[in-house]
């Protein structure tokens, strides 16, 4: 299962949050918050991860 660990105010931010956490060997998905097809540059986008990697992203989080 998938939990929100952030929201973006556009698909760049989305995109930079997903790199990261990609980047430290979490998988990360990218939503559109709106229902809207994934793409949308002006829209809140959800950042989720699985739900046993929630704990790791509090603690990168806390480090930035």
């Amino acid at each position: 299962m998938w939990v929100e660990v952030k929201k973006a105010k556009s698909l760049m931010v989305a995109e930079m949050w997903k790199e990261l956490f990609e980047g430290e060997g979490i998988p990360t998905c990218i939503l559109p918050v709106s229902g809207l097809p994934t793409g949308q540059e002006q829209t809140d986008y959800s950042v989720l991860v699985p739900r046993d990697k929630e704990h790791v992203i509090k603690d990168i989080l806390r480090k930035l």
